[in-house]
């Protein structure tokens, strides 16, 4: 056992003993923190908690076996393994508890995620990165089950590549030959779920280094195993998995959640294989007990049977720890019982603490607007009105910020008529109550460093005397080439991207060029290629995930929304993933393949840029660009386009595509055409057509959605044409409605305008199969004529009289 605890180190039983003391405090404070924590919630303090209890003598073991440079990617339950490694505290976890946007008080996000959410922070204040391998690292946890297990293949890959890929810049900040574990952790329950089968399956295939542990308590919520798991047994059923001699897979490991020693040597095992072979493992710990349910939400009496309920209080991991350290006389009744009470203290302190700190703030502001109000009621003549508010306020002894601002701000209601430097006072401390709060709730959705995308200049392409025309597919295929050459650290992955450079060879001869590992395939998963390219890019490489049809970004999407789009903002801007994902779409032809669902993913996916170029040298401009920033994007290349003919640029991987900004390709003085994609050739044509009849169009390329047009030049053209309308392949209130939003609501452009805005969309319907299909469906040059030319026939109907 001894050897097991410290291997390779010769030690004293003293110093034997008391690591193991330690764990044992450890395992009290993190119960205590949970038992304490359901308490602040059923007493209103906290809003809702759930809490790793149950779970903490198999992550004491998980933390002896976790090195620096390691990585986490877990489960809200994981409080125990993250106090272990000296990355929570008591006080921090009720801080996370009480939702404390102090990232100094809750450095785990601020408070913008409910308590048992954990991660570390990975970068600098100025945006730029830590080195990582001199840390335990914990990437930033979200709530939707098994939605940590694709960013988990990803963060193992990276170790794989960090040690067969040479020349990696400050590859040193990010691995040391490529030793590190990527070690995620889900429930029992969540086994079930589709994302966790596609990371298992791919990283057998793949053969990363990556431990996954499956804490296993017999329930999903109420729901027992019986109804999850065949044979009710995730290890049984993943048999198929176990490696041999003849062929790669995972090393299974089954261990008793409440046997320390078995749970040490088991990791150590774990760690081993997975580290030094690259190898993943599984390691399914058993016998587990959820003592106080799932969640404050409900109690667990409710679903649990008697026998059951006797079962977890015998075999409770912390209490078969304390019979364990008796029966080997490692300690008395008498030093547990002393160890038990300290650690009881200390929880209490640290939720004092907690409390006392998350109140300061909201106390100090109450006590200036009780101030400020009480000021205002003597100066106006609606005291009687405001009297009651300043009372209500006053007599609130737990303050909230929102209560503090709600009361200022319907005390200015009694006073709208008056004009008194009282009134100004409360309105000033208002402005600036806002200024100073907001960010906390609402920064780093974006990028806040100086490799913000907004950041990098535009470089126009440059073109010689000779410079010759190909298929828009070379213009692509040899930017990438640059892009490899320059920066060894990027990669591109995804469903026949390696072999024959992707379905549209923009990638010809990259593979055999660059290797198998710069420019590989993956299998048909897109969740875990998302994945693949989350965990890379949060280890400093820059990960190019192609999803092959735009269609099928579908399948990705809870990923892209629920992880990688919120990363930086939940973190406060302390994680970062500038992962760039590579699609096509628009105007094919066909159910499945045609999809142009832009106003679906631009609201799901806020904190990602998405970009729609309408030719394959913009697109090319923006893989540029967004290597030089440090942002997560969406590239949707036109899948019709590619044989299309375009100049080949003589400045190949320099030219950049600015980010949020338009391009006027045609002008015109009568009406403004906005669009994107490759409906803007589309645009295009029907603009021409409408110069016989008299009128002039300007066609604007709005180039990218999130951000759009961050210098307004679409009201700018509004201003010199009146006019409007929107064109969009997206169904009808998609992509189109976002536009005419953000013309409307946010540029303030109806000011300008003399004939009402419109829009020209798909039908509601997917497209149908063929040509004709495609023309009953979707816009087209007819379509737009004759929406535009009955604008004008309701401006002037004696010069455009009806057509129809």
């Amino acid at each position: 056992m001894q050897d097991t605890l410290l291997k390779n180190k010769d030690i004293s039983f003293e110093e034997f003993q008391k690591q193991i003391l330690e764990d044992y405090k450890l395992a009290v404070v993190s119960r205590e923190c949970s038992l304490l924590g359901r308490r602040e919630v059923l007493t209103g303090k906290a809003k809702f908690g759930i809490f790793g209890d149950g779970k903490e003598v198999p992550q004491l073991a998980m933390a002896k076996a976790f090195k620096n440079g390691d990585f986490r990617s877990g489960y809200y339950r994981d409080q125990t393994f993250m106090m272990a490694l000296g990355l929570l505290t008591p006080q921090e976890f009720f801080a996370g508890l009480y939702a404390n946007t102090n990232i100094e008080d809750e450095p785990m996000a601020a408070g913008r995620q409910m308590g048992g959410h954990f991660g570390t922070h990975s970068l600098h204040e100025d945006g730029s990165w830590k080195k990582l391998t001199d840390q335990p690292n914990s990437s930033a946890d979200i709530s939707p089950t098994a939605g940590q297990m694709p960013r988990l293949l990803g963060l193992a890959q990276a170790s794989k590549i960090y040690r067969n890929v040479k020349d990696i810049t400050n590859a040193e900040h990010f691995s040391i030959e490529g030793n590190e574990i990527a070690w995620g952790t889900i429930g029992n329950a969540s086994t079930s779920e589709g994302l966790f089968w596609e990371t298992l399956n791919a990283a057998g295939v793949m053969q990363v280094p990556m431990v996954i542990s499956v804490w296993d308590d017999k329930y999903g919520i109420s729901v027992p195993a019986k109804y999850q798991t065949t044979k009710e047994n995730i290890s049984e059923i993943v048999k198929g998995f176990q490696r041999d001699k003849e062929n790669n897979g995972y090393e299974i490991l089954v261990v008793k959640g409440w046997d320390y020693a078995e749970l040490i040597e088991a990791y150590q095992k774990a760690s081993k294989i997975s580290r030094e072979e690259h190898v993943p493992v599984l390691i399914h710990v058993t016998e587990l007990t959820q003592p106080q349910g799932h969640s404050t939400s409900g109690s667990h009496e409710r679903y649990k049977s008697k026998d059951r309920l006797a079962w977890e209080k015998e075999y409770d991991c912390n209490a078969q720890m304390r019979t364990w350290i008796l029966t080997n006389n490692i300690a008395t009744e008498e030093e547990l019982s002393e160890i038990e009470k300290a650690a009881k203290k200390e929880v209490s302190n640290g939720k004092k603490e907690a409390w006392k700190a998350v109140n300061q703030a909201p106390k100090k502001a109450q006590k200036e607007a009780i101030a400020l109000l009480s000021k205002l009621a003597e100066s106006s003549s609606n005291k009687n009105f405001i009297t009651p508010l300043l009372e209500e306020l006053t007599a609130i002894q737990t303050v909230q910020k929102h209560e503090v601002l709600r009361t200022a701000r319907k005390a200015l209601r009694y006073v709208r008529h008056e004009n008194t430097e009282a009134k100004t006072n409360v309105l000033n401390w208002i402005t600036n109550y806002f200024e100073e709060n907001q960010p906390d709730y609402s920064s780093h959705l974006y990028s806040q460093s100086k490799w913000s995308a907004y950041q990098v200049e535009e470089v126009l392409p440059t073109y010689d005397e000779n410079t010759e025309e190909v298929d828009a597919r070379i213009v692509l295929r040899d930017n990438f080439d640059k892009i490899f050459e320059k920066y060894p650290e990027s990669l591109i992955f995804g469903e026949d991207t390696g072999n024959i450079g992707d379905v549209n060879q923009g990638l010809e001869g990259m593979q055999a060029k660059y290797g198998e590992l710069r420019v590989a395939d993956t299998g048909i998963r897109e969740a875990t290629i998302l994945g693949q390219g989350i965990g890379m890019a949060m280890r400093g490489l820059r990960p190019i995930a192609e999803i092959q049809y735009l269609d099928y970004i579908l399948y990705a999407l809870q990923i892209m929304s629920d992880d990688l789009a919120t990363l930086h903002y939940r973190t406060k801007g302390k994680q970062k993933a500038p992962l760039i994902v590579r699609t096509r779409g628009h105007r094919l032809e066909g159910i499945w393949h045609s999809g142009s669902p832009m106003g679906g993913i631009i609201h799901l996916i806020r904190g990602m840029h998405v970009l729609v170029p309408r030719n394959m040298t913009k697109a090319a401009g923006f893989y540029n660009t967004l290597l030089e920033s440090d942002e997560p994007a969406l590239v949707v290349e036109c899948l019709n386009g590619y044989r299309l003919k375009e100049k080949l640029p003589t400045n190949l991987g320099e030219f950049k595509t600015p980010i949020g900004v338009t391009e006027t390709i045609r002008e015109g003085n009568d009406i403004t055409l906005v669009s994107y994609g490759s409906t803007l050739r589309i645009v295009e044509e029907a603009a021409k057509e409408l110069m016989e009849v008299g009128i002039n169009a300007e066609v604007i390329d709005v180039q990218s959605l999130l951000p759009f047009d961050i210098h307004q030049d679409i009201t700018k053209s509004i201003q010199k044409t009146n006019r409007l309308l929107v064109i969009d392949e997206d169904v009808p209130g998609g992509a189109s409605s976002y536009i005419l939003s953000e013309i409307l609501d946010k540029q303030n452009a109806y000011r300008y305008l003399d004939s009402k805005p419109a829009c020209l969309t798909a039908k509601a319907h997917r497209p149908a199969y063929g040509t004709d299909g495609d023309y009953f469906s979707k816009p087209s040059a007819e379509d737009i004529f004759e929406k535009v030319y009955e604008i004008f026939n309701e401006v002037n109907p004696t010069d455009f009289p009806k057509l129809r």
